[in-house]
């Protein structure tokens, strides 16, 4: 139960995100929860993927920046992630992947890390290298709309993702099964919009399997 009532959190913070800085309270306080969950004793940590945000053109070129779009989502994810406890952010090495990351990756300190997104067996080794470096900690993983899907299959995922060519709202968060052993989160007394936001989470996987949360920024 409590990889299910994380889950609800951060539909909570989702929600409260998107209607403006003036519910931003309520997103801190629910990722603040729904990372107490994610990040208990003897967890597995959460991986949370994102496409780059919006870019200024339709090339694809290394150095094809952000729209201003492209930087307001890129925000966004910082704010709806602020108390994620995200230890590790990874990138690509594009100026648009690295732009998405940077609200975040500043106000974490922390540097994001390339990896080769192309080759044989790229997903793979980006979960291996996920699994060895921060095999209890929450990480966030900046790609494109070709790599999320292959990711989310690395990481142990049955379901298949597939990105839209003009799909930039999507944030995947993969959690272990071994986090869904424990106590749970209490939940607030909202009655009916409480139950509302219940049945928005996930489905239970089958045991052993990660749980996919897909959220919009």
């Amino acid at each position: 139960m409590k990889i299910f009532h994380a889950l609800v959190w951060l539909r909570h913070a989702e929600r409260a995100v998107r209607r403006g800085a003036s519910r931003a309270p309520l997103a801190v306080m629910a990722l603040a929860l729904a990372a107490s969950a994610l990040t208990a004793p003897a967890a597995v940590g959460a991986v949370f993927i994102v496409r780059h945000a919006e870019k200024q053109s339709e090339a694809n070129e290394k150095g094809v920046p952000l729209s201003p779009a492209g930087h307001a989502r890129a925000a966004r994810l910082a704010a709806m992630l602020r108390d994620a406890r995200i230890v590790a952010i990874y990138s690509t090495d594009t100026v648009r992947t690295l732009s998405t990351a940077e609200p975040l990756a500043t106000r974490a300190k922390l540097t994001p890390q390339i990896y080769d997104a192309e080759g044989v067996g790229a997903p793979e080794k980006l979960a291996a290298r996920i699994s060895n470096e921060h095999p209890t900690e929450n990480v966030l993983v900046v790609g494109h709309s070709n790599t999320v899907g292959p990711l989310v299959m690395a990481l142990g995922c049955a379901e298949e993702v597939a990105v839209g060519r003009q799909e930039y709202d999507g944030l995947w968060i993969i959690v272990p099964a071994s986090t869904s052993a424990g106590g749970s989160l209490p939940l607030p007394s909202t009655g009916k919009a409480a139950a509302a936001d219940a049945s928005l989470a996930s489905a239970a996987s089958p045991r052993n399997s990660p749980t996919l949360l897909r959220l919009r920024l």
